[in-house]
């Protein structure tokens, strides 16, 4: 048996990026989580990730929308993918195979506390998905998920 599931909860470093390829819609956005722990001196350290996250089709519709600073639960599963980046160093050139680490969005729920104070309209309903989340947050807010 093999699972391969990530599921996040931190703030979009910047607004979504909206990308159209082969007639699929993509959005692409980084999220943030952090890490605090006390070290041996009793006092607070953290540490900051940032993650690339990408979302496609209708789901990449309402992942477009999100904005620096949203507040988000995502989730999807880890993939990564390598290609050539070429380097030059004066007149000389060489290529290196760069490895990209990225989660593959199949469900956001936004989280944050202007979308509860909201009227519900069209845009704040749960889409059906395949498979059961690790968490369902029982309060409003503005659920999306991709059906599969």
């Amino acid at each position: 048996m093999y699972l391969n599931r990530i599921t996040l909860i931190g703030f979009i470093g910047s607004d979504a990026e909206k990308k159209t390829a082969n007639a699929t819609d993509i959005a692409i956005f980084s999220l943030a989580t952090k890490t605090s722990w006390k070290n041996d001196a009793g006092s607070w350290e953290s540490r900051t990730e940032w993650h690339r996250c990408v979302v496609f089709g209708k789901l990449a519709d309402f992942a477009g929308t999100l904005t620096k600073g949203a507040h988000v639960a995502i989730e999807g599963e880890l993939r990564s993918h390598e290609y050539q980046r070429e380097l030059s160093v004066g007149t000389q050139k060489t290529t290196l195979t760069q490895r990209v680490r990225e989660i593959r969005v199949d469900s956001v729920l936004k989280l944050d506390r202007t979308a509860e104070t909201e009227t519900a309209d069209e845009n704040h309903q749960e889409v059906p998905r395949y498979g059961a989340s690790p968490f369902h947050i029982p309060r409003a807010g503005m659920v999306c998920a991709l059906a599969r």
